[in-house]
């Protein structure tokens, strides 16, 4: 086990900027104050003619004014949202002399040396916007797996950059991108690089935008590779082993206390093994049968932690839903946001940063999906079924899950409607004839690549930047916590691509997490490795059979604004992305 290090690294934060004619010290601060949850422990403000940088700062360590945001070097000027955990390392290569202790400088550094190449070495994650006031060129850049958010807005002889959505709409709210409704319906979540406003975009993961003179050029700076290399199965776990005593312990680098969120699994129970004695939380609900806490307490019990739990009342979904729909700024479709969010305000009582376990099932193959044949259900009578029944019911629905074969099939898997209910529930307004639901997954669509091999590559690229990791960052940072995910290092994630699907899947047993269960099976209670997984997403069908009067209410409202064309029941299989559109809608507009 190691030690919980401290190092000097500045804090988690917001950012903001604008560029242009409309920029000014006011409108950026007005910016940087809607990002007041991001860094409530101070601001930082940089000028000049046609430019403005904020910056809000959650304190977490090097807390001199040396360290302060936006940071200056020559003719660069950094606003900067991240952590890079193996920067002082970095700093033995770079020039001084230096100024701070903390990491920005080190980035600021490395890019005023390298340009976008500075990015190459660094372990971390982070969203930066880079102002070159000689060249006149801004450079925003997004972290590998997109762990960090970054939206941007296109103005007239100009762009603006933020955190988070509701900074930019300081500039105007826009009218609403139509198909990004639609594409919410569909994922649940609205897909870089749109976002639910006409002209304000989502910088995707892994890669970088440069401004100049009003032209506008992304590119994708990180392509990791998916070659499978021939190791033996004791080679491989041994290699897991060191990477993760690596990883794992340089996530906690810090001056403020950190804890770790442990759930009943296997993901979370693994980084707090690599730990010395972490502060650990739980969240359980009063609902016996969606509770991990005694697994989580026989797990702390077991690794020695200093270990709190709580319960929350899992039917609390009018909260919920007025709570959340705010820290998205746009539809967002995963309940499980609010254990999220419950749990990230429980460990904020005591801790600023804390570890969590995503990005463990994309690695390690932990979804059913990838032990599934998906697509082999598929047969001429599934397929009738689906186009002859109402696109609705659920008998309807499960027939199109199991008509599909390929892409689509690969997209039910991981989505929320199929294209054919949203067409069947929107009005003609909403709708577009020929729309390409698919459009998001078929970026990363790669055939020539096994079935595992595809599917994790689809999940790395999509779902798990735009729903899983947007989700963790919207619920803590709302409770101004930072939470680092260890499994999403990207040196654990290239290593993790390199593993021959033997080694992770049993497709006849219907198990995954093959390699990880061997490495954490003599380290754990006996038999934690065998409890069914009850996951964090709310009963939320339960409670509406409880309350159909709510779905009824906002289904209505739906309708008056002339979005869906018709009423569904409580058995509608994604009624809980109703309620948060109806919510939405009233919230912004």
């Amino acid at each position: 086990m190691h030690p919980i290090g401290r190092a000097r690294l500045p804090a988690m934060c917001g950012i903001a900027g604008i560029i242009g004619p409309l920029a000014s010290g006011e409108t950026a601060r007005l910016m940087a104050q809607r990002l007041a949850h991001r860094g409530p422990d101070g601001e930082g403000l940089w000028t000049a003619p046609g430019v403005a940088l904020a910056h809000r700062r959650l304190a977490i360590q090097d807390l001199s004014d040396y360290g302060r945001q936006p940071m200056v070097h020559n003719s660069l000027v950094l606003t900067y949202n991240g952590e890079i955990y193996n920067h002082e390392r970095l700093r033995g290569g770079l020039s001084g002399p230096w100024r701070s202790s903390g990491d920005t400088e080190t980035l600021l550094r490395l890019l005023a040396e390298r340009g976008l190449g500075g990015i190459e070495p660094i372990a971390g994650m982070f969203a930066f916007g880079l102002w070159d006031a000689a060249a006149r060129h801004l450079l925003l850049v997004r972290d590998r797996l997109g762990i960090k958010p970054l939206y941007y807005r296109l103005l007239p002889d100009g762009i603006a950059f933020a955190s988070e959505l509701k900074a930019l709409l300081v500039l105007g709210k826009p009218p609403i991108e139509r198909s990004a409704l639609r594409d919410f319906l569909f994922h649940g979540y609205v897909p870089a690089p749109k976002t639910i406003y006409q002209g304000i975009s989502k910088l995707p993961a892994g890669h970088a935008l440069t401004w100049e003179g009003g032209k506008v050029s992304i590119e994708r700076y990180w392509q990791p590779s998916t070659a499978i290399v021939s190791r033996s199965a004791d080679e491989t776990l041994q290699q897991l082993d060191d990477l993760l005593r690596d990883v794992v312990p340089a996530h906690t680098l810090s001056d403020v206390p950190v804890g770790v969120f442990l759930s009943g699994g296997m993901d979370s129970a693994l980084i707090t093994y690599y730990l010395d004695g972490p502060r650990t939380y739980s969240l359980g609900f009063d609902s016996r049968d969606r509770s991990e806490l005694e697994a989580a307490r026989i797990a702390a019990q077991h690794f020695d932690t200093r270990h709190t739990s709580m319960t929350a009342h899992a039917a609390d979904f009018g909260t919920a839903l007025e709570a959340m729909v705010p820290m998205f700024d746009e539809p967002f479709g995963d309940s499980a946001a609010w254990s999220n969010y419950l749990i990230a305000q429980f460990a904020r009582r005591e801790v600023t940063v804390a570890l969590s376990g995503e990005g463990g099932d994309e690695i390690f193959c932990g979804y059913p999906r990838y032990w599934s044949n998906i697509g082999s259900r598929s047969n001429p009578l599934n397929r009738a079924l689906a186009g002859m029944l109402p696109p609705l019911s659920r008998f309807a629905s499960s027939m199109q899950r199991h008509s599909a074969v390929g892409l689509p099939a690969f997209a039910v898997a991981l989505g929320g409607l199929a294209g054919v209910q949203v067409d069947a529930l929107l009005t003609d307004d909403w709708l577009e004839p020929g729309y390409d639901y698919l459009w998001f997954y078929r970026q990363f669509w790669r055939p020539e690549l096994q079935p595992l091999v595809q599917l994790r590559w689809l999940d790395l690229n999509t779902d798990l930047a735009e729903g899983l990791l947007t989700k963790v960052d919207r619920t803590s940072m709302a409770n101004s916590l930072e939470v680092r995910p260890p499994l999403l290092d990207h040196r654990l994630v290239e290593y993790m691509l390199s593993v021959a699907p033997s080694l992770l899947v049993d497709r006849q047993r219907r198990r995954g997490k093959l390699l990880v269960r061997r490495l954490m099976e003599p380290r754990l209670p006996p038999g934690h490795l065998n409890r069914p997984k009850s996951g964090f997403g709310l009963p939320v069908h339960r409670w509406l059979k409880q309350h159909p009067a709510v779905l009824q209410a906002a289904v209505a409202r739906l309708m008056e604004r002339g979005v869906l064309r018709r009423p569904v029941s409580a058995e509608f299989r994604r009624a809980w992305y109703l309620l948060v559109l109806d919510r939405w809608f009233t919230a912004f507009e």
